[in-house]
């Protein structure tokens, strides 16, 4: 599971597509609400994009499935693509084969939801505003 370090406990706005799933209890499987990616990257999104607050820029919206899904899980060579840099371009087949085999373990993909925010109902297309349950 994403060890989490503490939130803030101000109620705060993340921007999420209004058809994403309702996020679930934490716990519960996960739905591909996106609200725990929209909030902060997981360890291996930290790693991978050098980036530890604000939306994971690996989250990636899928309007036909009408989710969210990490987009170095789904997509491993663009992602691999994207963090290298061009004098390292070369490591690209390495880093994808090591991406497609293990970002699923290292994202804790299909343990369950790890997220303790609560999500407040919110004005239809406004964005949904979120709360650290107790």
């Amino acid at each position: 599971m994403h060890l989490r370090g503490p939130i803030s406990t101000k109620p705060f706005v993340i921007h999420i597509e209004a058809a994403s799933p309702v996020k679930p209890p934490a716990g519960a499987a996960c739905n591909g609400c996106g609200v725990c990616c929209a909030v902060e990257p997981c360890p291996l999104g930290i790693v991978l994009f050098r980036q530890r607050r604000g939306p994971c820029p690996g989250l990636v919206w899928e309007p036909q499935a009408r989710l969210y899904r990490c987009g170095v899980l789904s997509a491993p060579q663009k992602a691999a693509k994207e963090v290298l840099p061009a004098w390292f371009r070369f490591a690209e087949p390495a880093l994808t084969r090591t991406l497609a085999w293990g970002a699923s373990r290292w994202i804790a993909a299909g343990v369950g939801c790890d997220s303790s925010l609560e999500v407040v109902p919110s004005p239809l297309g406004a964005p949904h505003n979120l709360e650290k349950q107790p």
